[in-house]
């Protein structure tokens, strides 16, 4: 799998590329915060800031009422606005995965990533970390690429206890991911942003459409937009 070369066009359906997705069945999710633990022993993620969370509203009348949960982290978009964003090229898409990465090294800081993120998932590392002194700089999730890359599962899915998160490549028909989003009525967040989010969603509520899938029908209008802000090179 090649890290250092950018895409600048969807990785999704490509014959012979991967395109690795996330499926969180909300039916599952119990709110243990077990992935928010794992995700933070993973990277050394200091306290105050996540690569992921999970956010939670109380519904129902009293004394009917529960808890829904909503996980959420970098949704690893085809058509991420974050690099399109970044003036220094710190922030790329990789080619075979899908991966939305970060460049420690090039990024000053600026935050244009963080307004431009529709999602919310980036934030800026701060100076206090125990293991590494990469701090000051942009950070989000990675999907645990260094993980993937070596057939494992990003920590989040291998700590869930309820196995709300499924992980895998979204371009093979075999996959249980590709399966969950082909048999089961799955959403994405804001998929009017037109990013192609790669975090799927079993039982959100989206207005029971299947707006949520419509965003893969790039329209005509979407795409001269993301044609002007021109291919994403090293």
């Amino acid at each position: 799998m090649s890290e250092l070369r950018t895409s600048s066009i969807e990785t999704r359906g490509v014959p012979g590329k991967k395109r690795y997705a996330m499926v969180i069945d909300l039916r599952r999710c119990i709110g243990c915060d077990a992935c928010m633990v794992a995700c933070k022993a993973e990277f050394d993620v200091p306290l105050g800031v996540f690569r992921t969370w999970v956010p939670y509203k109380v519904v129902g009348t009293y004394p009917n009422v529960k808890k829904q949960f909503l996980p959420r982290l970098c949704n690893h978009c085809d058509d991420p606005p974050c690099v399109r964003a970044c003036p220094v090229e710190a922030t790329f898409k990789v080619d075979d995965g899908g991966f939305v990465l970060q460049r420690y090294e090039r990024c000053i800081g600026c935050k244009a990533c963080m307004a431009s993120c529709p999602y919310n998932a980036r934030f800026m590392l701060p100076k206090h970390r125990t293991y590494t002194d990469i701090t000051s700089v942009v950070d989000k999730c990675t999907f645990c690429h260094h993980r993937v890359t070596q057939g494992l599962v990003p920590a989040c899915v291998q700590t869930c206890i309820g196995r709300a998160r499924v992980f895998g490549d979204i371009n093979d028909p075999k996959s249980e991911v590709s399966y969950l989003v082909s048999h089961l009525p799955t959403q994405v967040l804001r998929p009017e942003e037109g990013t192609k989010p790669h975090v799927f969603y079993i039982g959100a509520d989206r207005n029971l459409s299947e707006h949520g899938r419509a965003v893969y029908n790039l329209p005509e209008g979407q795409e001269e937009d993301r044609k002007s802000f021109g291919a994403v090179r090293i």
